[in-house]
């Protein structure tokens, strides 16, 4: 049904535009239903992510920038409902313009909130500026320009957002976009720590400067793409935004009559004495991603322990080289093990030995079992010698290496000139603040995950769950999705409930199982 789509359309400004024109007609009803639908997801996600920094206070102090358009009224209604969940707080608006020349719904939302007991309003424009400066809040909602916004910002606008930009805030959530976000953005912007993209997602957010304003990025479906007037409109091809439908297929209940055999079996290639860990990592996360049978083919010298800390796999000692790689000589083990396997996962710290090089293309010579690639595998050779579906994980250095580009002109459409270029069928997963899968024919970002996700680690979990899905049997378009979503809503969840710093990769092993809960 069109209502669970897994992926959503990435919009140009004067696209969206013309899209929620042909959705809503400018018909008063629909618009004050869909502001209603974006408060009510912007205030819970604010009330989310807020646990990132840390729990939200009883006693909240919030500052709402309104602008005259549609954007305020979003912000202005997301405020309202923030004081309700917080009734001890206190709300402050600062209308951008003088509240006269509001929209009608924005005006409404501005006196039901106005009339809040614990809600004061500050005089329009930049008068406030010497009034506000040097106050602390714990939240601020920019709601002043939204698409329809064209450079430069000038004026009071821009005095505005530099006095926001100044002002201590705990928590800083544009609504839609960051107020003065163009391709010259500077101190006229507003610095964001969330953007929350309200009903369709833009291309601004996506540039490849924009992460110093929007902050973290996500997305609000408000149902816009049930009606299906994208696909009349021609708007369904090109850059893509991942949904959290996406996970659907894991929330239900398995059928009775199964065993370990019915979800695949991943066999696990990895590791190396200088780097263990890496193999323990992508094990634990592999039998965390529902798959029913898990082989680590490991260096012999550190099998035995890795044997007793994770019972469920089935851990194989393999012949190493001097220096603690996998040799040559473990490929006969390799071959027979692999036999019983309905997947591959190769290369979390596996290092960068000859004759582990050497392991490696011989295992992708002798299969067409659908495999993983990650880490040091990611070599040119290596990559195009698999013959069955794949899925490549790198981060932006180690494609640049694979694309042999600079690491700085790295951008999503990359991925597809490589595939293009080397007739590579299967899905590449750009890792990064902004992860991006090529698969198939669409090019999709997610939006989901956390800065915690940014430490050593946390690509051998996602290697782990990618290579579990492919051996459960979805193909390497679908696991790629559903691994990287899945993934960063776990990091989303360990953020929340630890904070960002005094956290590890192998914490997020305690939180996947709550994205799969419906």
């Amino acid at each position: 049904m069109n209502g669970l789509r897994k992926m959503h359309p990435v919009l140009l400004c004067e696209q969206a535009v013309e899209f929620e024109e042909r959705l809503l007609g400018g018909n008063t009803e629909k618009i004050r239903s869909a502001m209603k639908r974006v408060s009510e997801k912007l205030a819970y996600q604010i009330l989310l992510d807020f646990n990132e920094y840390r729990p939200m206070p009883r006693d909240p102090k919030i500052l709402v920038v309104a602008g005259k358009g549609h954007n305020g009224g979003d912000a202005l209604l997301a405020g309202h409902l923030l004081l309700k969940s917080r009734p001890r707080g206190e709300v402050v608006i600062w209308p951008a313009v003088d509240p006269a020349e509001f929209s009608p719904l924005t005006r409404e939302a501005f006196e039901a909130l106005e009339a809040e007991d614990h809600c004061a309003v500050l005089p329009a424009g930049e008068m406030a500026c010497t009034e506000i400066e040097g106050q602390a809040f714990d939240l601020c909602l920019d709601g002043v320009l939204g698409m329809q916004f064209r450079p430069p910002l000038g004026g009071a606008l821009a005095t505005i957002v530099q006095c926001l930009n100044r002002m201590e805030i705990g928590f800083r959530a544009a609504v839609d976009l960051p107020t003065g976000l163009c391709p010259e953005s500077g101190e006229d912007t507003f610095r964001a720590d969330y953007t929350y993209a309200t009903g369709v997602l833009k291309f601004p957010l996506l540039e490849r400067d924009a992460l110093k304003w929007t902050g973290r990025l996500r997305y609000l479906d408000i149902g816009f793409f049930d009606e299906g007037v994208d696909k009349e409109m021609g708007f369904e091809k090109g850059r893509q935004v991942l949904t959290n439908s996406v996970l659907n297929c894991l929330r239900k209940l398995r059928h009775p009559d199964c065993d370990k055999r019915s979800f695949g079996h991943l066999m696990v290639i990895a590791g190396s004495r200088e780097m263990p860990g890496a193999a323990l990592l992508t094990v634990k996360a592999a039998l965390r991603s529902g798959v029913g049978l898990v082989t680590a083919c490991v260096p012999e010298s550190v099998a035995s322990s890795f044997a007793a800390v994770v019972p469920e796999a089935m851990w194989v000692p393999c012949e190493e080289t001097e220096e603690g790689g996998l040799s040559m000589e473990a490929m006969q083990a390799v071959r027979k093990k692999m036999q019983r396997a309905t997947a591959i996962a190769i290369g979390p710290g596996i290092g960068t030995e000859r004759e582990t090089r050497a392991l490696i293309e011989e295992v992708i010579r002798y299969t067409t079992l659908p495999v993983v690639l990650d880490a040091d595998a990611l070599q040119q050779p290596l990559v195009q010698k698999v013959k069955g579906p794949y899925v490549l994980t790198p981060h932006v250095g180690e494609f640049a290496r694979l694309a042999s580009t600079m690491a700085e002109r790295v951008n999503p459409e990359l991925l597809w000139d490589y595939m293009r270029d080397f007739g590579l069928q299967g899905a590449v997963v750009l890792k990064g603040p902004q992860t991006w899968i090529a698969a198939e024919d669409s090019l999709a970002m997610s939006p989901f995950g956390s800065s915690v996700l940014a430490r050593a680690g946390s690509g051998d979990l996602l290697t782990g769950l990618v290579g579990g899905l492919l051996a459960e049997g979805y193909s390497a378009a679908d696991a790629s999705r559903m691994g990287v979503v899945w993934h960063g809503q776990a990091g989303e969840h360990l953020a929340r409930n630890r904070g960002h710093v005094a956290v590890t990769s192998a914490m997020l092993l305690n939180y996947l199982h709550e994205p799969i809960r419906p």
